[in-house]
């Protein structure tokens, strides 16, 4: 579920003891966070919308030359 603090409250996760984003963020629907809505201390929120995807370059051109071949990746990349 989306849950944002409500207005004038700072509210931590349990464990890391980090605040709770004041734009919202997506917690477990646990006991934890659901006694939090029933007490005030966050409300349901809207996820704000996706942004667009990141755009994936576009491959480079093969070489001009006629016989080239493409170089192999080194093993260690694919580690």
């Amino acid at each position: 579920m989306f849950v944002k603090p409500a207005p004038g409250r700072a509210v931590r996760w349990p464990g890391t003891m980090r605040l709770l984003k004041a734009q919202g963020e997506t917690v477990p629907e646990t006991g934890f966070w659901l006694l939090l809505l029933r007490n005030g201390d966050v409300e349901q929120a809207t996820p704000p919308a996706a942004s667009a995807a990141p755009a994936i370059p576009a491959p480079s051109p093969a070489p001009a030359s006629g016989d080239a071949t493409a170089t192999p990746e080194p093993a260690e990349a694919h580690a």
